[in-house]
């Protein structure tokens, strides 16, 4: 249970993508990670894409920062609702500011350019938001995780594994991700 200890955010609203909300979750407490679901404050509950639903734990107003080790940012079209809140993307941008982990996978990287944690960092995403993270300040790869610093990026849900297995090496100090293929580290990698 390499993230015994570790207090890990993943924010919610509705439509966000299922999978990319529900697999990181249980898989960082399949890992020994408390992990908490953090919503807007406009519900206590989200609904996916898919019609799945996700109870909220806490509210962004809540959490801080100073709590957490790392928070992930799940795709889908919640984050264009999300960067509506400014907690949420206060919280965000505090994240990166701290040097913790900030993942964002699909969509969730407009959470990345309203919070303004992009300028000169490497990034992925899904390709219909490459000009949103490019315009913000960051460079653009193709590929299934890029790593640069404490920012960790995936494009899509078939990318899963290796964006966890990404997360959890950072997290539990790990210099490399061995079994991530295709990782790219960007301007500030962890070794």
């Amino acid at each position: 249970m390499r993230l015994t200890g570790q207090r890990i955010a993943i924010l919610a609203e509705d439509l966000y993508q299922d999978l990319e909300l529900w697999y990181p979750l249980l898989r960082f407490r399949e890992e020994g990670a408390e992990v908490i679901v953090v919503g807007s404050g406009r519900a206590r509950e989200f609904t996916g894409k898919f019609g799945y639903p996700v109870a909220v734990d806490a509210s962004a107003q809540e959490v801080k920062a100073a709590q957490l080790d790392a928070v992930i940012i799940p795709g889908g079209y919640a984050p264009d609702h999300m960067r509506r809140y400014p907690a949420m993307v206060s919280l965000v941008r505090e994240m990166a500011l701290a040097g913790k982990v900030v993942a964002a996978i699909c969509h969730g990287g407009w959470m990345l350019a309203s919070a303004g944690v992009l300028p000169g960092k490497t990034v992925t995403s899904f390709f219909a938001i490459k000009d949103d993270l490019v315009h913000a300040g960051a460079k653009f790869v193709d590929v299934e995780v890029a790593v640069d610093g404490n920012l960790i990026t995936s494009r899509k849900p078939e990318d899963l594994p290796a964006f966890c297995r990404a997360i959890i090496a950072r997290l539990s100090g790990e210099l490399r991700c061995p079994r991530c293929q295709g990782l790219i580290y960007g301007s500030e990698p962890w070794d």
